[in-house]
């Protein structure tokens, strides 16, 4: 398939910038893959859909605070440092993204917060705007931690253009989240409430938890036409055995299995038998699921809503249909529907 193919048209003002009041009262429109029919609902409708033993698959990444704001040695010029992940603990080496990019070289100190409360050198150039600096700082790694919760702001997507408030650390994070490592927010699973949760586990659905720290290029536009000549960035994943059983014990007792999010997807996706179950794994995945694709573990999904042209689209679109997923994308522009990282949601089955 073609990228040009998942064109569409997205009205800005469709972009939600806030998250909706109540996490579990977001839109949520039900697509059935087989029919194509479309239900409009409420998030915490979702309840109605499963049954006992049916399993959902959660990402418990964590969003840590990765967007800094420093002043470069001398000039004092402001810069911001949006950190992607740590390379080496005990060096406290850091991949990150600096802007403007051209003030930024090798050797030049960065300085952080009131007194300086942290101090990065730059130790080398990896891309144009990447850079590897090193914190100069002596101390525990949990004051390390504590100073970045200081300095750092909840990494708001750029299409968000207002500043990170304290309710953003709070919502642009699941209910969930566990292991500290994402730099977005698998948005997917922001729709849970506590209340959510407990109503399903009442109702008898399992939940099984994997982790896939979701990296910036999940952002990253496609540039080829030609799908099948897109890179992906590297994103490591982590499925424990217990996640793995519970998961297999519901693929053998033919239950709903849903993939919570395009992150749980990639992850499960990337770990498969030979007979097409679930396997333990702690690993990278650099991979892309376009159209036509097997599935071969979830049978249904929670998504958002995306972007036009977006990795994200398009795997949605191999796994609802491609003529079912771009006539519900019609059908929510002109129900105005709320797009990307703090929309409305959708549930394929």
């Amino acid at each position: 398939m073609k990228l040009s193919q998942f064109k569409f048209n997205l009205p800005e003002s469709l972009l939600a910038t806030e998250p909706s009041e109540q996490r579990d009262e977001s839109r949520l429109m039900v697509l059935h893959r087989d029919s194509g029919k479309i239900e409009h609902k409420i998030f915490k409708d979702v309840l109605d859909y499963f049954d006992d033993k049916d399993v959902m698959i959660l990402n418990n990444t964590k969003v840590f605070p990765a967007r800094m704001y420093g002043n470069k040695e001398k000039t004092g010029a402001t810069i911001e440092v949006f950190l992607l992940r740590e390379l080496n603990k005990e060096l406290r080496l850091w991949d990150v993204l600096v802007d403007p990019a051209r003030k930024i070289r090798v050797g030049n100190k960065l300085y952080f917060g009131e007194d300086d409360l942290l101090v990065a050198e730059v130790v080398d150039n990896t891309t144009s705007r990447g850079r590897t600096i090193r914190f100069l700082f002596d101390g525990t790694d949990e004051e390390f931690r504590r100073n970045i919760e200081i300095l750092g702001e909840t990494p708001l997507p750029k299409y968000i253009k207002r500043k990170a408030t304290p309710e953003d650390k709070f919502r642009y994070q699941t209910i969930y989240a566990k292991n500290e490592g994402a730099v977005a927010a698998p948005t997917a699973g922001l729709h849970f409430s506590r209340e959510l949760m407990k109503r399903l586990e009442l109702k008898g659905v399992e939940f099984a938890e994997v982790t896939l720290h979701v990296g910036l290029g999940t952002f990253r536009t496609v540039e080829v036409e030609d799908l099948t000549k897109h890179k992906m960035d590297s994103e490591q994943f982590i499925i424990s055995e217990e996640a793995a059983r519970t998961v297999n014990k519901g693929i053998d007792e033919k239950r709903r299995i849903c993939s919570v999010g395009t992150t749980s997807m990639r992850a499960i996706e990337s770990s498969v038998s030979a007979d097409k179950h679930l396997k333990a794994a702690n690993d990278w995945t650099s991979k892309f699921i376009y159209p036509p694709y097997d599935f071969s573990i979830a049978n249904s999904m929670i998504t958002n809503f995306h972007t036009p042209e977006s990795t994200l689209l398009v795997m949605i679109a191999a796994f609802g249909g491609y003529e079912n997923v771009m006539n519900a994308y019609e059908v929510a522009v002109k129900e105005k529907y709320r797009f990307y990282s703090y929309g409305d949601a959708m549930l394929i089955i």
